[in-house]
């Protein structure tokens, strides 16, 4: 019954991985994450090559896998975010074969039906025991949610743990179960928890990012959807946090008790759950060290998987019946397409995550973002790279006014009648193109580096690589 071995290089072996398979991780450590680093210089040093990488992130501190691709020992990725340092490699057309970019859900829908076919996925779990039950709330290393990992420890062929805290058996409680792991290998140490917080997960103080959180505020509350009973998700940028603390005051205020909010949890979320703003926080990741504690410590903070989270093939998820959402935008274009793969000069920087999932399912989208960023205008004629298609947002936010899809008659009636200040998403381009100038073309090469799915598994748009 143990399942423990003594190196990842042994549960290489042992799972009999060889050229041209595919292996997965998750990403719930983020920025913080070692076992990636870990695992692929374990493979490398067996001669492994042509592997196809199946992720939900790939982080900046994954920068090692830069020499593999450039080294063939991975010839693929498929993933749902890809940050600047390996996007750069990709972007320059290191990698043999075009990225897959797929959503949150519809990478776990993918898994779940077996579309997206997984031969190892390998697990960071800071806490687990010899047979491999484990979880992310317990552990020097903890990172919150494994909902990212679920689909993965379900359907893969093999299943490595990986953890840097072995406890007794059984473990309690029990996010990843026994039933589905095949080998367990005890490493030093899965990653730095402070990673996860780094990047987008702070609050901000800008007076331009406030000024746009306190219009969107007032969006929510003139939607007619801020009631008793309201869903809501936001994003962990900074001026979606400051939403966050506005729409505190307003529900406490108001008296008005929310069912749930979703996604990736930060601490602003886990002070609106026990102002009394949700019932429920339900979640797949967390994203600082107090939204951890609070789904250790808290029943009404409930882990979910990815396919629960937003999976468009599943019985039902949670992001159906989300009534707001908050989301940011690298570029938006005058249709209200909106782009968060590439920079303006067409690098990959990102990926949709959950993005593109959450507009299409919630009564109302908002999109916060200043008009321009580095002297770069965000909205523009055409977006780059389709992300997330316009007929699914509602409202771009920016410090100059509000601008809303003209299908959404009845929501500009409301905006109209709460006084905000309308504006055209034409007017917003123009008046970032006055202040900014207009840019030169992104030099874009004739390669295909990348190919983006919609949650239904289409293509919704093709990445080329930069010059």
């Amino acid at each position: 019954m143990n399942k423990l071995l003594g190196s990842i290089e042994e549960a290489v072996r042992a799972c009999g991985l060889r050229d041209g398979m595919t292996i997965s991780f998750h990403h719930h450590l983020r920025g913080g994450d070692y076992v990636l680093n870990l695992v692929m210089e374990a493979i490398a040093a067996q001669g492994i090559h042509d592997l196809t990488i199946n992720a939900s992130a790939i982080q900046d501190g994954h920068g090692p896998l830069g020499a593999h691709i450039r080294n063939k020992v991975v010839t693929g990725i498929e993933a749902n975010f890809i940050g600047p340092v390996i996007g750069r490699v990709i972007s320059e057309g290191h990698l043999e074969r075009p990225v897959i970019f797929r959503t949150h859900g519809g990478r776990a829908s993918d898994i779940d039906d077996g579309t997206s076919h997984i031969d190892v996925a390998f697990i960071a779990a800071p806490s687990a025991d010899e047979r491999g039950n484990c979880n992310g709330i317990l552990g020097p290393s903890a990172c919150g949610s494994l909902g990212y990992a679920m689909p993965d420890a379900r359907h893969a062929d093999k299943v490595v743990v990986i953890t840097d805290n072995l406890m007794p058996y059984p473990l309690s409680p029990i996010s990843i179960s026994e039933a589905d792991v095949d080998y367990v290998v005890r490493v030093d140490k899965i990653g730095d928890p402070a990673g996860i917080a780094t990047g987008s997960t702070k609050l901000t103080r800008d007076p331009v990012a406030l000024r746009i959180a306190s219009q969107a505020s007032r969006v929510i509350e003139a939607s007619g959807l801020l009631r008793d009973g309201f869903s809501f998700q936001t994003g962990a940028g900074g001026a979606s946090l400051a939403v966050a603390g506005m729409l505190t005051e307003t529900m406490v205020a108001g008296k008005i008790h929310g069912s749930y909010a979703l996604g990736g949890t930060t601490g602003y979320l886990v002070d609106m759950l026990e102002a009394g703003c949700f019932e429920k926080l339900l979640d797949v990741q967390c994203f600082d060290l107090k939204a951890i504690a609070s789904l250790r410590e808290n029943p009404r903070h409930v882990e979910i998987s990815a396919s629960q989270y937003a999976g468009p093939k599943s019985k039902s998820c949670a992001a159906d019946g989300l009534d707001v959402v908050l989301l940011g935008a690298t570029q938006i274009d005058t249709d209200f397409n909106v782009n968060v793969h590439t920079d303006s000069n067409g690098r990959i920087i990102g990926g949709s995550g959950g993005h593109s999932d959450v507009a299409a399912c919630a009564k109302l989208t908002i999109i916060v973002a200043p008009l321009s960023r580095a002297r770069l205008p965000i909205v523009v004629d055409h977006v780059l790279t389709t992300s997330t298609p316009g007929d699914t947002v509602d409202v771009l936010v920016t410090q100059a006014g509000v601008a809303v899809n003209p299908k959404r008659g009845d929501l500009i009636e409301r905006l109209r009648a709460a006084k905000l200040p309308l504006v055209s998403i034409e007017s917003l381009r123009e008046l970032a193109e006055r202040q900014c100038g207009v840019p030169r073309p992104a030099a874009l090469s004739d390669r295909v580096v990348g190919r983006v799915l919609y949650r239904d598994g289409k293509v919704i748009d093709t990445i080329y690589g930069v010059q």
